[in-house]
Formats: structure tokens, C-alpha cells, sequence
């Protein structure tokens, strides 16, 4: 299992995994353990796992794992009928627009699951919408009105 480290220590752009490919190329090189857990500042038992991890499954053994966390709350079902009602329903036609309390209300009243404000945002991250209103757009506005007060002069004109 011979592998040329610095070459994938200067390919990586994962922290995590440069410091892991650090840690076997010193191995390698005949360093202890103990040597390379003080020159990285790591534990000795992080430097442990990722040489018995390098040894006993080359280098996929040091890649990182999939982190598995809290299930979403909402199926990918309930999500993708979220995305459609906030796509569907964002910019009102006499100018209003949606907010986090309206999105809020509907997953409570249709999914039975309520998300405080900052899980909203989250949420609305996580299925590809991003929180960026557009200037709302009073019901009453006219085009003409504002064209014609672009035509009043004011002392700035040369």
C-alpha cells in the first residue's frame, strides 16, 4: 500500500481529510503515534482510528462517513408540497408577499407539525428556496404617476 501523500494532501480541500492524510504519511514515514498526535495537536486516539482505519481499508478507510442526524420531520412528500404552495403563493398580484408566519401556518393546519420561525428559514434552505423578498408592490400604484414625477425638475438638474 504505497501511496504518494503529498500529492494527495495538495489535492484534498478537506481539512478534515488533509489532516487524516497527514497523519498516515508521518506514520509511514516511521513516526509514533504519540509524535504525530503532538505535532498535529490531534489525540492520540484520533491519530489511532485513522492509521487502523488506513491500514485495515487503504485510503476509502480515511474518507469521511455519511453523519447521520435527527430525521427530517417532514416527508420528502410533505416537503415537495411545500415548495409548491411557497412557489405558488409567494407574490401576492395586489402586492403582498409570503412570510414565515403564513408558511408556518400552513405546514401546522397540513402536516400537523409546527416549526418555530428560524426552523422555517432552515426548511425553506433545505428544499432550495432561499429567504430573498422582492420590494413589495403597493395595490394602489400607478406607473403613470410615478413616470410623471420622474419629469418634475429638482434643484440637482443641471
Amino acid at each position: 500500500m504505497k501511496h504518494d501523500f503529498p500529492s494527495l494532501i495538495n489535492s484534498t480541500s478537506n481539512a478534515r481529510l488533509r489532516i487524516r492524510y497527514l497523519a498516515v504519511s508521518h506514520f509511514v514515514d516511521g513516526k509514533s503515534r504519540t509524535e504525530i498526535a503532538k505535532f498535529l495537536k490531534v489525540s492520540r486516539v484520533s491519530v489511532n482510528k485513522w492509521v487502523k482505519a488506513y491500514l485495515d481499508h487503504g485510503l476509502e478507510g480515511l474518507q469521511e462517513k455519511r453523519h447521520s442526524g435527527r430525521p427530517h420531520r417532514l416527508t420528502e412528500e410533505q416537503r415537495q408540497q411545500l415548495k409548491e404552495y411557497v412557489t405558488e403563493h409567494a407574490v401576492n398580484a395586489d402586492g403582498g408577499r409570503l412570510q414565515a408566519r403564513e408558511i408556518g401556518l400552513f405546514i401546522e393546519s397540513n402536516f400537523g407539525i409546527t416549526y418555530q420561525q428560524s426552523g422555517i428559514y432552515r426548511l425553506l434552505h433545505d428544499i432550495g428556496l432561499s429567504w430573498i423578498t422582492t420590494r413589495s408592490k403597493h395595490p394602489k400604484q400607478s406607473i403613470e404617476v410615478q413616470e410623471a414625477f420622474k419629469k418634475i425638475p429638482n434643484r440637482n438638474d443641471p
